[in-house]
């Protein structure tokens, strides 16, 4: 098999899982906005993130000498029998990765791309990049590791307060909005209501495929392009969006976001246990689980529970303003230009957590967990893409440009660290 073996090949891939890592995001919410359901989506997703395990491990598994000591993919997948506990350990880690990235779909929605992909990725450095230093025999540079992983923190800092600055300015554009219509339409403004409470009290039709206007309605419909960052701009994001957000709470945003850095942080020092086996728990004489091994069974976990939550939340769906799909049909039917989009995305994250994991083999899980600066690309996609903090106050943008200084900083000392590692 193919294996990272010098620092500087680690770090290449690190570079290049950061590009993929920081991109996949951009697509969901991406589709999120245009209307489609999160769960539809991550079905797509889940499918081909597994599909990329499968293809590395018979590329990059397969290349080279089958040995006792390290076995190829296919070898190794047929001596379940024997290193069934770091198997465990690798479906341990997807089933958290699992449970994490569902919750994102969420905040991506709530608090917004960038803030999101920043708050979680530092809590997940936070948490897991002080795990595996422990479980990799502290061979990353501890002088110049945890200054980077302080730096991820305040980095996550920095994101609630520029998620909680910016919220204050969409409030204030809404109420400007709303006082400018009720000026010229109404001589009385003592009863008006809020902006967007038509927003929030809107029936949603239970079935997705009845929300999708006839081509003939929408080109009659025409409607003007308004600008990002404008009061009109947020109010037409929120009518066409799956996931209403105008008037949540602001914790409910923060709260999902720290669940998914939570169940990030731990699907990383599974992995490292499935493959170096810290806690000595193969028996004697059976070889530790290839990272393609460990990679497979990681994304199956992935893949199993992705597809029972998501299929659960089709019929129960546990955020407000998502309708429920009628069965399992209608996602079969909801392909359109939604479908491609979403398992590129797959694949693009499934080849990226790959390449962090080669990288993480060859120099450390800790130091490869430096790929965790992805908000450095995913806010860039951000403010192209999706007019985020356009028209912002400078206070905002004040806060938005120290919390991406921040993360340069972590994820240089990260890479930094890294270090060869030591036989276990």
């Amino acid at each position: 098999m193919y294996l990272v073996k010098d620092i500087s090949g680690a770090i290449g891939l690190m570079a290049v899982a950061l590009v993929l890592l920081g991109t996949w995001p951009v697509v969901l919410a991406v589709l999120e906005r245009r209307g489609r359901l999160p769960q539809h989506t991550f079905l797509d997703f889940s499918v081909t993130n597994f599909l990329a395990a499968v293809l590395v491990a018979l590329t990059f598994g397969q290349i080279g000498p089958d040995t006792p000591e390290t076995p190829n993919f296919l070898t190794q997948l047929a001596q379940v029998q024997n290193n069934w506990p770091s198997v465990l350990f690798a479906m341990a880690g997807g089933v958290t990765l699992s449970l994490g990235t569902l919750a994102t779909q969420y905040g991506w929605a709530f608090v917004g791309l960038s803030v999101t992909e920043v708050m979680a990725s530092s809590l997940k450095v936070v948490i897991g990049t002080t795990l595996n230093y422990f479980l990799d025999g502290r061979i990353n540079k501890a002088e110049i590791l945890f200054p980077g992983v302080g730096c991820f923190l305040i980095a996550a800092i920095l994101g609630s307060l520029v998620h909680a600055s910016n919220a204050a300015d969409n409030q204030e554009k809404l109420a400007n909005s709303l006082a400018k219509y009720s000026k010229n339409t109404r001589k009385n403004t003592a009863d008006d209501e809020d902006l967007t409470k038509h927003l929030l009290n809107k029936e949603i039709p239970k079935d997705p495929e009845a929300a999708k206007p006839d081509a003939a309605d929408q080109a009659t419909e025409a409607p003007e392009k308004v600008e990002a960052g404008t009061a009109e701009f947020l109010v037409n994001l929120e009518e066409k969006r799956s996931i209403k957000v105008l008037g949540s709470h602001t914790l409910l945003g923060l709260g999902i976001v720290v669940f998914a850095g939570v169940f990030y942080a731990l699907f990383a020092p599974a992995l490292n246990l499935s493959t170096n086996d810290q806690w000595h728990a193969l028996p004697a004489g059976v070889p530790h689980l290839v990272v393609y091994t460990a990679y497979f069974y990681f994304s199956l976990a992935c893949l199993a529970v992705s597809a029972a939550l998501n299929v659960w939340l089709l019929y129960r769906p546990i955020m407000a303003g998502v309708p429920a799909s009628s069965t399992v049909s209608a996602y079969l039917r909801d392909g359109g230009e939604g479908r491609a989009p979403a398992m590129l995305a797959g694949m693009v994250c499934g080849l990226g957590n790959a390449f962090t994991f080669m990288a993480g083999q060859a120099a450390g899980y800790a130091a490869a967990d430096s790929v965790q600066a992805l908000p450095l690309v995913s806010t860039f996609w951000g403010v192209v893409l999706f007019g985020e903090y356009r028209r912002s106050s400078r206070r905002t943008y004040t806060l938005l440009a120290s919390m991406l200084l921040m993360f340069t900083v972590a994820m240089v000392l990260l890479m930094a660290s890294s270090n060869h590692r030591k036989p276990l």
